[in-house]
């Protein structure tokens, strides 16, 4: 039986994928800069025998062909890059580069790609079609590494009829997976707010136009829009996280600088909202003496998730786990550049449990404790084996 054998073969390489696992977070390498990830990747594919190209400088594309007759193309995503996080100490994997950490799992990610890789190499004379293997460069910053591949045509000869990613959840217990159909993760853009008065003496306002007092003004009327224009029925985000006012107790400055995140699920709405915050911050600004500078940098796409698509890849994964390991996900508003692809093609993006509350490992991603059950990398590696054979019609 097809899915026993994966299961055995994910178990005989679980010692290397955890090694190999180990040696991603260990050297973690920011955004564009995974050159020896790069490396690295590329080893392994040579010793598996798996022609690759390089595309986007760091990303790796390699290619899987079945040895029984088909032409059909699913592709399987994993990124690379980690993050400007510095790590707690004590872990003997722990990153060795001061500052930067993988607090996202895309070392679980790439070490899974590889051990799926491997695990389809034995199972050649077993499936037809091809296995396009992405190792993405890039996730974690604008533009986006999945912008700059498909760019190059990661999408195009051969054409995948469909691309499946995984990424860790903490939320979820090892041994599970979750999904949702549909639009599932968050478009995300950037703001970058500058609001421009004259500063002067803390004792003479009179005498100034206090930028402070007009950006408390500016954000507070900014959540109008998601609140008050917005239709309720479009989950929206407006927040602003960095305030940069360098006056003093008794020192108004010129000026105050502002950076922020908009997300929804809508674009219709997303280029609406963009108009409205920067009239009214403007405007605002204007009307009180100040002047305004609104940049909005466009970020990832919403993320949605093929549901015919969804619903095979769900299927197989139940098959594989049991449907009482297979969970449903509720709409998240943080963003993936994976939704790049979802835009151009066919794609599934699901969650892979990490969590072990038994062993403390309950940290969210992004923060300088995050970690995994590291028992999940055999069914990381399993599971997207099956999903590739399965989806290609073996």
């Amino acid at each position: 039986m097809l899915q026993e054998e994966i299961k055995e073969l994910a178990k005989q390489i679980h010692s290397e994928t955890v090694q190999n696992r180990r040696h991603l977070h260990a050297n973690p390498e920011l955004s564009f800069k995974e050159f020896n990830t790069s490396s690295f990747i590329k080893e392994k594919l040579d010793e598996l025998g798996i022609p690759w190209e390089s595309m986007a400088n760091t990303g790796v594309i390699g290619l899987i062909k079945g040895d029984l007759p088909s032409d059909r193309v699913v592709a399987l995503r994993a990124d690379m890059d980690a993050l400007p996080i510095q790590e707690v100490d004590g872990r003997s994997y722990g990153s060795t580069k001061p500052g930067v950490m993988h607090a996202c799992g895309h070392d679980v990610h790439t070490s899974s790609l590889l051990g799926t890789a491997k695990i389809l190499t034995r199972l050649k004379d077993k499936f037809g079609g091809t296995i396009k293997l992405i190792f993405q460069p890039g996730e974690e910053k604008l533009p986006g590494g999945a912008s700059l591949l498909i760019k190059e045509g990661v999408l195009e000869k051969p054409v995948p009829e469909a691309v499946v990613g995984q990424h860790v959840m903490p939320l979820i217990e090892k041994g599970k997976v979750g999904f949702r159909s549909g639009k599932y993760m968050a478009s995300s853009d950037e703001l970058y707010v500058r609001v421009i008065g004259k500063g002067g003496h803390g004792a003479q306002p009179q005498e100034n136009v206090d930028p402070i007092v007009i950006t408390a003004h500016i954000i507070t009327a900014l959540q109008q829009i998601v609140s008050r224009i917005g239709d309720p029925k479009i989950p929206s985000v407006l927040s602003f996280g960095k305030i940069i006012a360098e006056g003093a107790t008794n020192v108004i400055p010129n000026e105050v600088y502002l950076e922020g995140t908009f997300r929804t699920f809508d674009e219709k709405w997303r280029k609406e909202a963009h108009q409205h915050m920067k009239k009214m911050a403007e405007g605002m600004a204007e009307s009180m003496g100040a002047r305004c500078e609104f940049e909005i940098r466009n970020g990832y796409p919403f993320l949605v998730n093929e549901p015919k698509l969804t619903a095979s890849v769900r299927s197989f994964a139940e098959d594989f786990l049991g449907k009482e390991n297979v969970v449903d996900l509720d709409l998240w508003l943080a963003a993936e550049d994976f939704a790049y692809y979802s835009q151009q093609a066919d794609a599934c993006f699901y969650r892979l449990g990490t969590r072990n509350e038994e062993r403390d490992i309950t940290s969210a991603v992004h923060t300088p404790t995050f970690d995994i059950d590291e028992e999940a990398l055999q069914l990381s590696t399993g599971l997207m084996a099956y999903i590739g054979v399965k989806q290609l019609g073996n």
